[in-house]
């Protein structure tokens, strides 16, 4: 398995201990707005689900204008999502980055990305891999923090535990 994958599938596990802390919680804490980081942590949430989905629909040959303006349906049906239906998102799409994963024949393709805020750039697809896995980390250590200042305890997502789990 490449390396791409494999941290792929960390994101994956990370994403889902993090939503099962969350079901853990009591639920108004999702919803609850705070003023911290996001306004919420289910804006958090929906915000990771949507940039997910975009780099797929980008990895997949979708420009980058289509997949951004598209965005903002995919994060109006994140938001109103209960923890348990953004976790069946999350779900599917994983299962969908899976497929593509086996498509490819190899992950250190480059492809031409039109970022219209930042111009033309070349990347390989394990590099957007890599982009959607940080990010992903990003954001789960500002739900951590936002659980914290709500007076909850976050999870430990971070690598090296996904590695005691068998799952490398």
């Amino acid at each position: 398995m490449s390396n791409a994958i494999t941290m792929y599938e960390y994101h994956v596990w990370a994403n889902q201990t993090m939503l099962n802390r969350l079901k853990e919680l009591p639920q108004d804490v999702y919803k609850r707005e705070i003023v911290s980081i996001f306004p919420s942590v289910s804006k958090v949430m929906a915000h990771m689900y949507t940039v997910d989905h975009s780099w797929l629909e980008i990895a997949a040959g979708k420009d980058m204008k289509e997949a951004m303006r598209l965005a903002k349906q995919v994060t109006q049906e994140a938001e109103n999502q209960s923890v348990e239906g953004l976790e069946a998102m999350f779900a599917a799409l994983s299962e969908r980055y899976r497929a593509f994963f086996r498509q490819q024949a190899d992950l250190e393709k480059t492809i031409v990305l039109d970022n219209p805020y930042a111009g033309i750039r070349e990347t390989r697809l394990s590099e957007i891999v890599m982009q959607v896995v940080n990010h992903g980390t990003y954001h789960r250590g500002n739900i951590s923090a936002m659980l914290r200042q709500m007076g909850h305890a976050s999870v430990m997502t971070e690598y090296a535990l996904f590695w005691y789990q068998d799952h490398v």
